[in-house]
């Protein structure tokens, strides 16, 4: 028996293109009658530090890294608004109510999606990547190919659209 897909984590790179990828999931979800969970993990900041540097220099980098996150968190709240008004022609209503939550972990993004994955009962992982040649580690991507090898949940990766396609994201 296949098991029920309730919860869906999308990862995202916030590439216009990504977006792409975020249409599977929301078919899925309505399909399914599931729930999205985003996550867009936010690579550390590793300052170079010398001897010299203070505490409170440490403290200022790590003030400005959580502001720059919440900044993020309300552009993906933002973008997130605007794609769904675009798409809903396309999927129809509602899109947005299919989205849970937004992660903005920090740290690898393997690792994140992996957490984020068990630690929110994902049944189902959505993921865009540019297909790019032959390879398969070219054609999947790191990210991807590394989620794929290393979780035991279904993993759905989009290959994103090249540039020589029709899809406008302006003009959906």
């Amino acid at each position: 028996m296949i098991p029920e897909v309730k919860k869906i984590l999308y990862a995202t790179d916030l590439s216009k293109n990504s977006s792409y990828a975020f249409l599977y999931a929301a078919d899925m979800a309505k399909r399914h009658n599931a729930r999205i969970v985003i996550l867009h993990s936010v690579e550390p900041y590793r300052p170079m530090y010398s001897e010299g540097m203070s505490v409170r220099v440490e403290e200022m980098l790590r003030k400005a890294k959580k502001e720059e996150r919440e900044t993020d968190l309300e552009e993906i709240k933002k973008y997130l608004q605007e794609f769904c008004n675009k798409i809903e022609n396309q999927i129809g209503p509602p899109c947005v109510e299919l989205v849970s939550k937004i992660l903005l972990p920090l740290g690898h993004p393997v690792e994140e999606i992996l957490k984020a994955a068990d630690e929110e009962g994902c049944d189902a992982i959505v993921l865009g990547t540019h297909g790019k040649g032959f390879l398969r580690h070219t054609f999947l991507g790191s990210v991807a190919e590394d989620v794929l090898e290393r979780t035991r949940k279904p993993v759905f990766i989009i290959p994103l659209p090249s540039e020589k396609t029709t899809f406008d994201w302006d003009h959906i």
